[in-house]
């Protein structure tokens, strides 16, 4: 189980893999998997049964899980993948910043 530093809708690059250097948003984190989804990568094709009238069967095109660790924020001022690191605040809550230029990430 990893700490998750990514949040849902951060931006992120994917730097292993099959679609390395692609960007794209976060839509789901599962810390306790380690894994997280973003939209429009890792795509996959699952071929469903017809389930009905409502769901007829065929080829499906989803988005499949990537590991935490193929994955680094893409700071927009930096216009590059960073680390992430923490710093205090003067309310006492903690704001997450990026170790290149120092700004604050967004979506705070």
């Amino acid at each position: 189980m990893l700490k998750a530093k990514i949040k849902k809708n951060d931006t992120v690059m994917v730097i292993k893999g099959r679609d390395r250097g692609k960007t794209g948003k976060v839509t789901r984190v599962m810390p306790r998997e380690g894994k997280l989804i973003v939209e429009r990568l890792n795509i996959v094709k699952r071929h469903s049964k017809p389930r009905g009238a409502a769901s007829p069967g065929g080829i499906v095109e989803k988005e499949a899980p990537l590991k935490l660790t193929n994955v680094m924020i893409f700071c927009d001022r930096c216009n590059a993948p960073v680390r992430v690191g923490w710093k205090a605040n003067a309310d006492g809550s903690k704001s997450r910043i990026c170790r290149r230029c120092n700004e604050a990430l967004g979506n705070e």
